[in-house]
């Protein structure tokens, strides 16, 4: 069954809008050499109903299987971005929100 991972954050105001899509860009970049990762998406929010509580951007990643979800989240290459990306967040891992769920 597909894994759709889904992570909302809460980043500093002193990230720049430039800083953050760096950041997930190199996520994208992942898809290189993890081939059970399907997609990458990633921005701002632009809903109207202003329910984010601060989360303001999102990244939706989909893997092939929990399998491949899991290769990720042990990726040497992800762990170090995701220690620039904590580190860019309000309270660090409060920050952040995660929820993976099966399509």
């Amino acid at each position: 069954m597909t894994i759709r991972h889904i992570v909302a954050f809460k980043f500093k105001p002193s990230i720049t809008h430039e800083q953050r899509m760096e950041m997930f860009a190199r996520l994208d970049g992942l898809q290189a050499h993890l081939p059970g990762m399907l997609n990458c998406t990633y921005g701002r929010s632009v809903s109207p109903e202003n329910l984010e509580h601060g989360f303001t951007y999102a990244a939706v990643m989909d893997f092939v299987d929990a399998a491949a979800r899991d290769a990720y989240l042990d990726d040497a290459e992800h762990k170090r971005i995701g220690t620039d990306i904590v580190a860019a967040l309000e309270g660090g891992t409060a920050g952040l929100v995660v929820c993976d769920i099966e399509i």
